[in-house]
């Protein structure tokens, strides 16, 4: 019994040994012989790539040393986890790729097999094909104008619930990590909006909406993670062999859970809400020849993925919004004047067409996506042969293989100061009816460009913009001793967060 334990140990090490053996080969070999630049494979280069995985450098902070390392160059080699990449820094080719010749890349690189991790797998981000396709055209209609309008509501008695919440707990505000509690906002407004279930996570703190929703999208860099990531992008039967996930398996039953008891819920009692959780489900018994059926893991999947981009993402850019308005008073100032504007011509009411005019506020949350985009690097993957220009002068063009993997470095391209003069300066001027059009297209890709645009952008300005106009009628958003300005971020986590948190002060206003 021990022997056979022994030589199953010594079997898993050698196939592991073998497979980092195999991607350390690629990463020193693989752009060599190409006529391509690349980032060498020195010391100082192999080692930045491994900070970052390691947690000892940010994320931001390499991509700008990769994007700045060949300034006069439309793209270079690279490595992405250890797979062969090629990161794009001409803004002319990426209008190429994501827009005029989106057929040859109109996918994005598989993160993590469906088959060890379906709610990962099986999102709409992930599909590729006609599967894509086929996702994208169901769930188009949750995003519609008319569809905004209609959850314009839902949204705004969550904000204005929160915000009332705050203004009767002064005690809370006088230093407040607004990633905590902004997250508590986003849960209850993906609660309602996308399953039709009301939650008010300041009230019921510990609900299980919100502690499953931490546990999923908690992602934080380290030697332990990096070798997750590896094995269960490299190996998927050796992940299922070894039982690891991405997301934590209470995380996935809970919602697994909570979708099949709304959809059970829903058919016993004919409810019909026109949410995202409805159109999955009407999706669900038309499949057909050419159309793939939909099953409860796809719905479920979906779901999630909704889920954690409107629970998380969506927090850090109220938190970056936030943050910038407690250090610019003045910004802060001009803006709480649009919405006191707005307030009194709609009778002190909210409204989504008041909202709609909000221009400063539009020119506030613009600027704020491009100096902290969503993700650093966007993502696409070529699925047949495409030839590049040629990378520099004197050099020759480059014809792309199926598989091969392009980045767009979007945190580093908007603070590029050739397109964003002072890119360190939160200036929403560069917004500005008269100042916009001077941006170069394709410079500024907050959520991507062409048909694999985020799906849910919209939604996702319209419930920070109701916030952030809800927030400042009641409070001034004050800067506190553990604000971090200018901001430092954290090395351990993937997205972008200052160390030590988002820290502001919210001093109560007569209203």
């Amino acid at each position: 019994m021990v022997s056979t334990f022994v030589l199953l140990l010594t079997t898993l090490g050698a196939i592991v040994a073998l497979k980092i053996a195999s991607v350390l080969h690629r990463m020193y070999f693989h752009w060599r012989n190409k006529d391509i630049p690349y980032l060498p494979n020195t010391l100082s280069s192999f080692t930045a790539s491994w900070k970052v995985l390691l947690g000892k450098i940010s994320f931001a902070d390499y991509s700008q040393y990769i994007y700045n390392y060949f300034p006069n160059a439309k793209y270079f080699g690279t490595h992405d986890f250890g797979t062969p990449a090629i990161v794009i820094r001409d803004p002319k080719l990426i209008k190429d790729i994501m827009v005029k010749d989106f057929e040859n890349f109109p996918d994005h690189r598989t993160f993590i097999d469906e088959s060890v991790e379906p709610m990962f797998g099986k999102n709409m981000f992930f599909l590729r094909g006609n599967r894509w396709k086929e996702m994208r055209n169901t769930l188009s209609p949750s995003f519609t104008a008319s569809k905004m309008k209609f959850m314009f509501d839902l949204i705004s008695t969550c904000s204005r619930d929160f915000a009332d919440y705050l203004y009767n707990h002064p005690e809370l505000c006088y230093a407040i990590e607004t990633k905590e509690v902004f997250r508590r906002y986003t849960n209850d407004v993906i609660a309602t909006a996308a399953f039709g279930i009301s939650v008010n996570s300041m009230k019921d703190r510990d609900n299980e909406f919100y502690t499953r929703g931490i546990q999923a999208t908690t992602l934080t860099f380290g030697l332990l993670m990096t070798i997750k990531i590896l094995v269960l992008r490299a190996s998927p039967w050796l992940s299922k062999l070894l039982g690891l996930t991405f997301v934590p398996a209470a995380a996935a039953n809970f919602f697994r859970k909570v979708v099949g008891e709304t959809i059970r819920v829903r058919k016993e009692q004919d409810i019909i809400r026109p949410d995202m959780i409805y159109l999955l489900m009407q999706a669900e018994d038309k499949g057909s020849a050419s159309v793939t059926k939909m099953t409860l893991d796809d719905i479920v999947s979906q779901a999630f993925i909704f889920f954690s981009a409107g629970f998380d993402t969506s927090a850090t850019l109220m938190c970056f919004v936030a943050h910038e308005l407690a250090v610019n008073r003045e910004i802060q100032d001009r803006l709480r004047e649009e919405v006191r504007q707005n307030l009194a011509e709609g009778n002190g009411q909210i409204s989504y067409e008041a909202l709609s005019k909000m221009s400063y506020m539009d020119m506030v949350v613009s600027e704020t996506l491009r100096k902290y985009p969503p993700v650093v690097f966007l993502d696409r993957l070529c699925n047949k042969k495409y030839e590049l220009p040629p990378a520099q002068p004197g050099s020759k063009g480059v014809i792309l293989e199926p598989d091969t993997v392009l980045m767009f470095p979007a945190y580093a391209l908007h603070r590029d100061p050739k397109y964003f003069p002072n890119p360190d300066k939160f200036d929403p001027e560069r917004f500005s009816e008269e100042n916009k059009d001077n941006i170069l297209p394709y410079t500024y890709i907050p959520f991507g460009h062409g048909p694999r645009k985020c799906i849910g952008n919209r939604f996702a300005l319209m419930e920070t913009k109701i916030l952030i106009a809800h927030l400042l009628q009641r409070f001034t958003l004050k800067t506190v001793e553990k604000t971090v300005e200018p901001v430092v971020y954290c090395k351990t986590e993937f997205f972008l967060k200052p160390v030590g948190g988002f820290w502001i002060g919210m001093e109560k206003r007569e209203t």
